[in-house]
């Protein structure tokens, strides 16, 4: 009998978390950087067994000692599924492009899988392999895609008819200091990514893809002047999952004024688009991490609702800490509010989950969700309710 069958008959812990019934699991978390620590600590501190593994010892001693560590190169298939051998969950917070071979151990492992990833040919991959399975795969978890999804998904059932609906998503820092008016706050090489790969985007009722960097909008928020590009990836599955149901949808990146035309010059003009690991090298030297950072999430959405045109829009603004920052916050919250929903049944129990499966009450309402809005510094409340939005202009 397998680990994970003795363990199943020996019983695990149950606990709750106002009203969320749920049963300790082991959870390996893979990737010991900036989010996979904060993801290993906030499902440690809800009640599970977890390992955060990483290829690199000097990173996991780095993240300190509120989980178990190991040293695992997740490239290595056959340590890779050694360690899942024993495991309910796994949490890929590596880069996008480990997370095949990590599906496929998880698949071959009966391990359920969740990720972080923004890359569009990822998830597809990822959601063939979910047909074929028995266990659950849910990737895209996380900030953009992720949380943005839900609140998209959530807007979206607001109308009767959808004209619209507009989500903007900025992690930047509070203080800039340099030219590009940013810090590198999560992967290097999913900024890079999502800078570089066509956007989905619904145009007159139809899915289009367009260029990434393009679209430039200017935003005004709290006084704050943004600007807003097309990214890849931001919007998950929502495309499809709302196929015909919308006139327009779309999904950008909020930065500070000047960042996009210095992004194109970078990776367009100068070529390294093509040439990742300069671009990867150039980004580590001048966009240092800092956890004075700032995340901005801005929703709007124009429908039509028992016979009037209306709008509603959300905005919510999160503030890093010398604990925590805001991505690492937003992102990290975002991935294990899934995992506590998927736990307590309220999501698909096998294949393919989609970030919009998740009801945005029950979201916001599990252990993790409940940080994301007590740490948002405007109100909420307006979130779960879908009583009497403002009428457009």
């Amino acid at each position: 009998m397998s680990p994970r069958a003795l363990a199943e008959r020996a019983g695990h812990q149950r606990f709750s978390h106002e009203g969320f019934q749920m049963v300790a699991k082991r959870i390996a978390v893979l990737g010991a950087g900036q989010i996979g620590r904060i993801i290993a600590r906030m499902l440690r501190e809800g009640g599970h067994e977890v390992v955060l593994a990483d290829a690199s010892a000097a990173t996991l001693a780095s993240a300190g000692a509120a989980v178990a560590t190991q040293v695992v190169d997740v490239a290595d298939q056959a340590a890779l599924k050694a360690l899942l051998a024993d495991r309910d969950i796994v949490v890929s917070a590596c880069p996008y492009f480990l997370n095949k071979g990590i599906a496929e151990a998880a698949a071959a492992t009966g391990t359920h899988y969740f990720d972080l990833t923004e890359d569009v040919e990822t998830t597809r991959f990822i959601r063939d392999l979910a047909a074929r399975s028995s266990s659950a795969f849910a990737p895209q978890c996380g900030l953009a895609p992720g949380f943005i999804c839900i609140l998209g998904a959530d807007m979206m059932r607001r109308f009767d008819t959808v004209r619209s609906v507009k989500m903007r998503v900025g992690a930047l820092p509070l203080y800039p200091t340099n030219a590009l008016g940013y810090n590198v706050t999560w992967s290097v090489d999913g900024l890079i990514n999502e800078y570089c790969n066509p956007c989905e985007t619904v145009v007159g009722g139809r899915k289009i893809h367009v260029a990434p960097l393009e679209g430039l909008e200017h935003v005004m928020i709290d006084g704050v002047a943004y600007e807003a590009f097309n990214t890849s990836g931001g919007l998950g599955t929502l495309t499809e999952t709302f196929d015909g149901a919308v006139q327009e949808m779309s999904y950008k990146t909020l930065r500070y004024p000047g960042h996009a035309a210095i992004m194109k010059l970078l990776l367009e003009d100068l070529g390294l688009g093509t040439d990742r690991d300069t671009m990867r090298a150039i980004m580590g030297r001048a966009a240092p991490f800092t956890r004075k950072d700032i995340v901005i999430v801005f929703v709007t959405g124009i429908g039509e609702r028992e016979g009037r045109l209306e709008e509603v829009s959300h905005v919510l603004r999160y503030l890093g800490t010398p604990d925590m920052s805001a991505i690492q916050l937003t992102t990290a919250a975002g991935c294990v509010a899934m995992v506590e929903l998927f736990l307590a049944g309220k999501l698909p129990q096998k294949g393919f989950v989609r970030q919009e499966d998740a009801d945005l009450a029950a979201f916001l309402a599990t252990r993790a969700g409940r940080l994301l809005v007590d740490a948002a510094d405007r109100g909420t409340a307006d979130l779960v309710s879908h009583e009497a939005p403002r009428r457009a202009a």
